[in-house]
C-alpha cells in the first residue's frame, strides 16, 4: 500500500517516543521513499524540528517534519540497522545494509555528518528490483546509439563517460557491460561503491582503509587476464596512466570523468599529466550526458512556443511551434514531471581527431573537427527531445545551458 505523508506523521501523532514507535517510523519512512521512487532520504536536524526530505527525479522535496526531540532516537535506529557506532556522534560515519522493504530487496548506503543541531543522515536507496536497462532502453538518439555501438565494439582502447554526479553514468556503464557480457569474455570492475551486481562479472569494491584504491585495484586487475575492465572513476594521474596502458595492451577499458562535455574529457586527461600521443592512441570515444525530468504522461499538454522560447531554440520570430509541458496531477505530485531520461553527446575518436590531439590542439579546434565529422552536442540532443515532447525547454536550460 502506498503510504501518504500523513501516515508517516501519524506515527508520532500520539507523542509516543518508545522503541516500537521509532522502529515503525523508520520502517514507514523507508517504505514511503521506495514507493515515491526516491533515490535519497535526507534527515536534517534544525533548531526545533527534524526535517525529512526525499530526492525524487533529482529534486529534493520535504516529506514531513517531526519534533526535534525524536531526532537522536531516529538516528540511533538507523545506525543500529546499518551497524554503525551509536555512541559516536562527533565524527562522520558511513555504513550500508541490505533490507527487504515492501517485498522489494534494497541496498541502503548510510552517511552521517555532525552539524550544529545534531547528526545529519543521508540514506542512498539502491533498488535491486529495478531491472537493468539495455542500450536501447537508454534512449540514445538513433545516430548517437549507432556511434556508441561502434565505439564499444572495438577490441581494445579506452571509453569514457562524463558528466556531473547523478547524471546516469553508472546506469549507462552497467547497460553497456550487460550488452558485452558473455562467457567468452573476462570482465572485471572496480567501483566505489558497487551499485548493481552483474551476473558473470567480477566486481571489486574500493576499500581505502585497507589500501584498495582504484589505482592499486586496477594494477591487480590487469594481471587477471581480463578482456574488459571497468574503473568506476579516474581520479588521479596514476589511475589514468594504468588505464591508458591497459587500453594500449589489448584491453577494453571503461571509466568515468567529471567534465562538462565530451571534448573536455580529452583536456582533463592532458591536464592530469597524460601525454597527448598516449591519449590519441588509447582513447576510442567519449560519451557526455545529463539527466532531465520527463514530462508526466498523465497530464502532458501542448502549448504554443513563446517569442522568448523561439529565440532560445533559434527559430524566427512569429514561427508557429508546438511545445509540451505537464500541467500537474496526482500521478506526478503536481510537479508536471515523472521519471527522467538522458540527453547525450557521443564523440568517436576519428583519425582526424587523434592527429589533432597528438599535436596538442585546443578544445575549439577539436570541437570544430568533431562537428565536421557529424558530432552533435548535448544541447542538440536535448532540443530534439524537447520538440518530440519528452521533456521541457526549462529542463534543458537547467542542465545544458549553464
Amino acid at each position: 500500500m502506498k503510504l501518504s505523508r500523513l501516515a508517516v506523521q501519524n506515527v508520532f501523532s500520539s507523542q509516543l517516543t518508545g522503541e516500537v514507535q521509532i522502529i515503525k517510523f523508520v520502517n514507514n519512512l523507508l517504505e514511503l521513499a521506495l514507493m515515491q521512487g526516491a533515490s535519497d532520504i535526507h534527515i536534517e536536524p534544525l533548531e526545533k524540528v527534524t526535517r525529512v526530505r526525499l530526492r525524487i527525479d533529482g529534486f529534493l522535496y520535504t516529506a514531513l517534519e517531526v519534533a526535534g526531540s525524536n531526532h537522536n532516537a531516529i538516528v540511533s535506529r538507523i545506525k543500529i540497522i546499518s551497524s554503525l557506532d551509536i555512541a559516536e556522534r562527533r565524527l562522520p560515519q558511513d555504513g550500508r545494509v541490505d533490507l527487504e522493504i515492501g517485498g522489494r530487496k534494497v541496498d541502503l548506503r548510510i552517511s552521517t555528518l555532525p552539524v550544529i543541531h545534531g547528526e545529519r543522515v543521508v540514506i542512498r536507496i539502491l533498488d535491486k528490483a529495478q531491472g537493468l536497462l539495455n542500450l536501447q532502453g537508454l534512449e540514445f538518439a538513433e545516430a548517437n546509439l549507432s556511434a556508441y555501438r561502434k565505439i564499444i565494439s572495438a577490441p581494445h582502447g579506452m571509453i569514457l563517460l562524463t558528466g556531473p554526479t547523478g547524471s546516469g553514468k553508472s546506469t549507462t556503464l552497467y547497460a553497456t557491460l550487460a550488452q558485452l557480457n558473455d562467457e567468452t569474455k573476462n570482465i572485471i570492475t572496480i567501483e566505489d561503491p558497487v551499485e548493481r551486481t552483474l551476473e558473470g562479472v567480477q566486481q571489486i569494491a574500493v576499500n581505502n582503509k585497507a589500501g584498495l584504491t582504484f589505482a592499486t585495484g586496477l594494477r591487480s586487475i590487469v594481471r587477471q587476464d581480463p578482456n574488459i575492465i571497468m574503473v568506476g572513476e579516474i581520479r588521479d594521474k596514476e589511475t589514468a596512466r594504468i588505464g591508458i596502458q591497459a587500453a594500449l595492451t589489448g584491453h577494453l577499458v571503461f571509466s568515468t570523468l567529471h567534465t562538462n562535455n565530451a571534448i573536455g574529457a580529452i583536456t582533463r586527461l592532458l591536464d592530469i599529466g597524460i601525454e597527448p600521443f598516449l591519449v590519441a592512441a588509447a582513447l576510442r570515444g567519449v560519451v557526455a550526458q545529463r539527466l532531465v525530468r520527463r514530462i508526466c504522461p498523465h497530464c502532458r499538454e501542448q502549448y504554443p512556443a513563446s517569442e522568448a522560447e523561439l529565440a532560445i531554440l533559434r527559430r524566427e520570430a512569429g514561427t508557429r511551434l508546438t511545445l509540451y509541458r505537464g500541467s500537474g496531477c496526482e500521478q506526478c505530485n503536481y510537479t508536471g514531471y515523472q521519471g527522467r531520461l538522458a540527453v547525450q553527446e557521443v564523440l568517436p575518436l576519428t583519425e582526424e581527431l587523434q592527429n589533432l590531439i597528438a599535436k596538442g590542439a585546443e578544445e575549439q579546434a577539436l570541437l570544430a573537427q568533431a562537428v565536421k565529422n557529424g558530432f552533435t552536442t548535448i544541447k542538440d540532443d536535448g532540443v530534439a527531445k524537447v520538440l518530440a515532447g519528452h521533456t521541457t525547454l526549462q529542463e534543458l536550460l537547467r542542465v545544458a545551458y549553464c
